[in-house]
């Protein structure tokens, strides 16, 4: 039985290649070719992809990027459907899970999305269930820029803090759509807020995120 992160990994290789190289993305100033470069330095360039997270590494990530988005876009594909090298973490399965059901979710709609003719994707409950338990446990995280206080909550009545303050704005949605309002695809997220109208505004244009 395959795991969600294999599925999503496999869903956002056919969704690369269906769109093209230059084909936008939500990514703001990333093409597919751009997001495909960024999945790829991720998984095989462990050194160079410290970078997204420290500064003091941002330059070899840069550099990791210019050589792999130079690669054909064919190969980045196909490298993304392999994927991680026979001796990466991320070949076990948990931390594949952990690491990349997440990931790959919310890359492969920032594919779906920035197409004109997109509708939303139902997720099976299983899958909902996972990322829901994602989002607890990276809601602090992901929320921690926000300027204001932030609950997100499911059509179900369970509750996260991304981050506490006031005023208060609380975020009504499924679990998929709850990841990408935190992982900073505010705008294509299919959600429900209620809050001040000031603070609405607010979170709304925050950095939120990794």
């Amino acid at each position: 039985m395959s795991t969600h992160a294999k599925r999503e990994r496999l869903l956002l290789a056919d969704l690369l290649e269906a769109a093209g190289p230059e084909a936008p993305t939500l990514c703001e100033g990333w093409t597919c070719r751009d997001l495909a470069a960024h999945v790829v330095v991720r998984e095989r360039r462990p050194e160079a992809a410290g970078g997204l997270l420290l500064g003091v590494l941002k330059s070899r990530l840069d550099q990791a990027m210019a050589e792999y988005t130079a690669k054909p876009y064919e190969e980045l594909i196909q490298l993304i459907r392999t994927g991680p090298p026979r001796m990466s973490p991320y070949r076990l399965k948990q931390i594949d899970e952990a690491a990349n059901a997440v990931e790959f979710y919310v890359h492969a709609e920032d594919v779906r999305r920035a197409q004109e003719d997109w509708a939303p994707r139902p997720l099976d409950p299983v899958f909902s269930d996972a990322l829901w338990s994602r989002l607890e446990k990276l809601a602090r995280l992901t929320g921690r820029r926000s300027p204001v206080g932030l609950v997100l909550r499911r059509p179900n009545g369970q509750t996260a803090v991304a981050h506490k303050g006031t005023p208060v704005v609380t975020v009504t949605g499924e679990p998929g759509e709850l990841t990408l309002f935190v992982f900073g695809r505010q705008e294509a997220a299919q959600v429900e807020l209620d809050g001040e109208k000031s603070a609405l505004e607010q979170v709304t244009t925050a950095k939120l995120g990794m």
